[in-house]
């Protein structure tokens, strides 16, 4: 098993501007912003931040957390793009803006696994507001799209949309992620390729408490059912936990040494534009063939 840095680049709708003392400036289209960032702990590259807004953490005790703005700021979001993916930006609750551009070399990653595979089908799990649903999509792929939050599946049937990609193939499915991959399973369905972007923590449609700890072992069980000798890859990511790249690649091995191929895992990083240093982001495993 390799340990790899899968490294975002950045392109013309987003970019990592500067980094540290536990912040990070970053550009979405024609909008900065700054949100906190504990894994940048050395010192920025610039004194001064010229942002949109900034999301102000909570104490620890209450959580959470507001955005404060310095300029004004469309609230009801603004279109960017990625390759032939459209999908729109918008300062959320959660700190984030409605995307992970960080996931933007794992687009590149899976697509590349799928090229010259003839309609292939392939499911994302945890799949939010759909860009890497659209990413696979627009390389051929019949995606399956699973989130627990009506919002977000709603979300990403009009981030399809505004992509041009009301037609493609695509279910979307309000479903509780683990639930619906035991479902699967049992109905002996197959794919190509899995994503998994599970939370550290969740509720599923109908209540369900997903805790990543105890989830994760039997979800990925169960993911390496729906592979088969054909399959060409499953890739996860975990974020926000305290846990090692190795430890999930372990887990990984385990259920999916069967099947051969290749297994690695790292971490994801982005790329700061001011000093081309890596920013880490996220940890991952992946198997591929």
């Amino acid at each position: 098993m390799k340990l790899a840095i899968l490294t975002g680049e950045p392109w013309a709708d987003y970019g990592l501007v500067d980094s540290g003392h536990g912040r990070k400036l970053e550009r979405y289209g024609p909008y900065r912003f700054i949100r906190p960032e504990p894994q940048a702990m050395w010192a920025p590259a610039q004194a001064d931040w010229d942002a949109h807004g900034e999301f102000v953490p909570a104490p620890d005790d209450e959580g959470g957390g507001r955005w404060v703005f310095h300029k004004p700021v469309p609230r009801e979001g603004w279109p960017l793009a990625w390759r032939e993916v459209k999908f729109t930006a918008q300062t959320t609750p959660f700190r984030h803006l409605g995307f992970f551009p960080d996931m933007a070399p794992v687009w590149d990653w899976m697509r590349a696994r799928i090229d010259g595979v003839e309609a292939p089908e392939c499911m994302n799990l945890f799949g939010y507001t759909g860009v890497g649903t659209l990413a696979l999509a627009a390389a051929g792929a019949r995606m399956t799209h699973v989130d627990a939050s009506k919002k977000s599946v709603a979300e990403g049937k009009a981030n399809a949309a505004l992509s041009g990609m009301e037609d493609k193939p695509i279910r979307w499915m309000i479903d509780d992620a683990a639930k619906f991959t035991a479902r699967e399973v049992r109905r002996e369905r197959r794919y190509d390729g899995i994503i998994l972007d599970p939370p550290k923590w969740g509720r599923g449609p109908n209540g369900e408490v997903w805790k990543l700890e105890e989830g994760l072992p039997g979800l990925i069980a169960d993911a390496a059912k729906l592979l088969d000798a054909n399959s060409r890859f499953l890739f996860l990511t975990v974020y926000a936990v305290r846990m090692s790249a190795l430890a999930i690649g372990e887990l990984l091995r385990q259920h999916v040494a069967h099947l051969g191929g290749t297994i690695d895992c790292g971490e994801l990083a982005v790329r700061e534009e001011a000093r081309g240093l890596l920013l880490p982001t996220a940890i991952f495993a992946r198997w591929s063939r």
